[in-house]
């Protein structure tokens, strides 16, 4: 049997996008609706992963464990919900010094969760809000899916953008689509 599976960005896609960078969980902020659609996913018998960039940490901006804290607080609101995340996988590289194959649009996230679950990605969905997340979801041979929300108004004019028919308003639209498929 098949696990069935999305990977899902997180700022910008679940939480509001500072356009910094969250470093304490008083900072995480869902956006509306976000937390219900996980949830939704998780009932309708989906896993749930996400794979973010968090040059953050190199950057000596917050630790490892400070992420992590932030990622306890993010399930704490989910499980108001019923909702979890099943896992997550980030990248701490600083971009601007350091080469790494896990920042997107590289695929080393992607390939990271497809050894935790022991599944491939192929052809699952990758809801994201920069042209990043869909080069990474391309690259990978996942169908990626854009949001309007936090940098995604930008990324609706990117040369990269999906189909217009993979393009939502935000993650809950995303994931009512993703469900009818």
């Amino acid at each position: 049997m098949n696990k069935k599976i999305v990977v899902l960005d997180r700022d910008g896609v679940i939480n509001v996008d500072l356009m910094s960078y969250v470093t304490a969980p008083e900072d995480f902020k869902p956006i509306e609706g976000s937390l219900e659609a996980i949830s939704k996913l998780n009932k309708s018998g989906y896993l749930v992963a996400i794979a973010t960039n968090q040059a953050c940490i190199n950057k000596g901006i917050i630790s490892d464990k400070e992420l992590l804290g932030i990622h306890n607080f993010m399930s704490k609101l989910l499980e108001q919900y019923n909702g979890k995340i099943d896992y997550i996988s980030y990248c701490p590289h600083d971009y601007s010094t350091e080469a790494c194959s896990c920042r997107k649009p590289e695929t080393g996230l992607l390939k990271n969760i497809e050894s935790h679950f022991d599944i491939s990605l192929k052809e699952c969905f990758f809801v994201g809000d920069k042209e990043t997340d869909v080069q990474a979801a391309i690259n990978h041979g996942c169908v990626p899916l854009l949001v309007e929300t936090g940098y995604g108004s930008k990324a609706m004019k990117a040369k990269n953008r999906p189909p217009i028919n993979n393009c939502f308003q935000d993650l809950a639209a995303a994931v009512d689509y993703i469900i009818s498929k």
